[in-house]
Parts: structure tokens; C-alpha cells; sequence
């Protein structure tokens, strides 16, 4: 017998009602109260977040933690943020999620989410005060790095291909677009 999930109607979602969804391969967000549901990411998509898990491990310091989704970022009571990849001090996470801003945040865009991580995530994260936020196409393969300057998110370089990508925030790290594929 299949369990059906009803929500409650007439008022905005919180963390509680997040937590009543069924782990059914589906990533469940909240913005503001509204439920956001996404499907299971391609394959492309995977082997991306895979490289640069890797390659963002390898040069990660020990204060800080990486971790890959699904892991919750709650921004609060009615925002929760499930993105591909999270930096941010170990002290900030919990068994369950992170509380709070990362200090760097990864999307990598999907034909289904690529809006909504380039407007809605983009504004939330940016009002949290991440330090850092990354768009990743996969199809590119590109990487765009934002970070935050006096409380906006500003773009601070894009590369793609075989372009190197330096960066410092929130630990320094060179990147390569083309070094992180599987195929």
C-alpha cells in the first residue's frame, strides 16, 4: 500500500512539515513557505558535483567541512535549501543540517532548477549572507563564481572548457571545467 502525504492548507510550510515528506528520491525545498520539489538530477549533473567533491576535498582545510546533497541548509523556519555542495565551518553543522549561511554554496544547473538557482536561491542565499555562491553549467562545462560584496552577490569570474579558475573564497583552489567530467 502506497502512504499518501497530505500538507496542510491555507498556510505557509515550515521545517516540520519538511520533515513529514516521503523519502521518495525527489528533493524537497521550502522558499518562503512554498514547496518546491525537484527531480532526480542527470547524469551529467552527477558527475560534476563527483569532480568537484573531489577536487574541492582535496584542497578543503580541516576547519572547514564539504558536504554534497541531499543535506539541508536552513536558512529559516520557512527556507530550507537542499544545494549540491556546501562549505562552511565545522562548528555550524549539525547531524541533520546546516544552520545558517555556508560560506560557499554549489549549484549545478539542471534544465529543471536552472532558473530557480540562478533568481530564487541566488536572492535567498544572497539575504543570508552567504560568502560565496557558484552556478555550474554542466552542459559547458562552466563554472561562474559570485560572492558576496557589502551584502550582494557580484560576479567575479566565469570560466569554462579548459579555462583554469583561482579562487580564495572560502579557501583557495584552482579548478579546471573539462577536469571535472566523467566522460
Amino acid at each position: 500500500m502506497t502512504a499518501v502525504t497530505t500538507l496542510p492548507m491555507g498556510r505557509p510550510l515550515t521545517r516540520d512539515d519538511l520533515d513529514a515528506m516521503p523519502d521518495d528520491g525527489h528533493r524537497y525545498e521550502l522558499i518562503d513557505g512554498v514547496l518546491v520539489v525537484s527531480p532526480s538530477p542527470r547524469t551529467r549533473h552527477q558527475d560534476l558535483v563527483k569532480g568537484l567533491h573531489l577536487a574541492l576535498h582535496a584542497a578543503c582545510p580541516r576547519e572547514l567541512k564539504l558536504m554534497f546533497a541531499p543535506f539541508d541548509v536552513v536558512l529559516a523556519n520557512d527556507t530550507v535549501l537542499v544545494p549540491d555542495l556546501i562549505v562552511a565551518p565545522r562548528a555550524q553543522f549539525t547531524d541533520r543540517e546546516l544552520s545558517g549561511a555556508p560560506s560557499l554554496c554549489i549549484e549545478v544547473l539542471s534544465p529543471s532548477t536552472r532558473r530557480f538557482d540562478q533568481l530564487v536561491k541566488r536572492d535567498r542565499l544572497q539575504a543570508s549572507g552567504v560568502g560565496a555562491y557558484w552556478l555550474v553549467d554542466p552542459d559547458e562545462p562552466a563554472i561562474t563564481v559570485l560572492e558576496l560584496v557589502e551584502g550582494v552577490l557580484v560576479e567575479q569570474q566565469r570560466v569554462s572548457g579548459d579555462e583554469r579558475l583561482e579562487v580564495t573564497v572560502p579557501f583557495p583552489v584552482t579548478l579546471v571545467p573539462n577536469d571535472l567530467r566523467d566522460d
